[in-house]
C-alpha cells in the first residue's frame, strides 16, 4: 500500500502522478492530485482543474478572468496542447 501525501491515507489503490520536471506524487484520489497539483486562476483563486487558458505566462480558470486582470485579450488561448517555446 501507498500513503497519500496529501491526506495521509494508506490506500491499496493509490497512484502516482509523474510531472514534467521529473516530480513522483503518490495519492489516493483525484481530488488530493487536484488539490496540491492544480495551478490557481490568478483573477479568482479557484483550483483550474479543466483547460483554463494562459496569457502571458500566467493561468486563468477561463476567459473572463484572463480579460478582467491582462489588457492582452487578443492573446487569449486554450492550453491545451500548447507547448512552452
Amino acid at each position: 500500500m501507498a500513503t497519500c501525501e496529501v491526506c495521509g491515507n494508506d490506500y491499496w489503490m493509490a497512484f502516482e502522478v509523474r510531472t514534467v520536471s521529473g516530480d513522483v506524487h503518490t495519492f489516493d484520489s483525484f481530488e488530493c492530485a487536484a488539490h496540491k497539483l492544480a495551478p490557481i486562476c490568478e483573477h479568482c483563486q479557484v483550483k483550474i482543474i479543466g483547460h483554463g487558458v494562459e496569457v502571458g505566462g500566467r493561468f486563468f480558470c477561463c476567459a473572463h478572468c484572463a480579460r478582467a486582470v491582462e489588457a492582452l485579450g487578443a492573446e487569449i488561448r486554450d492550453a491545451v496542447g500548447a507547448r512552452p517555446v
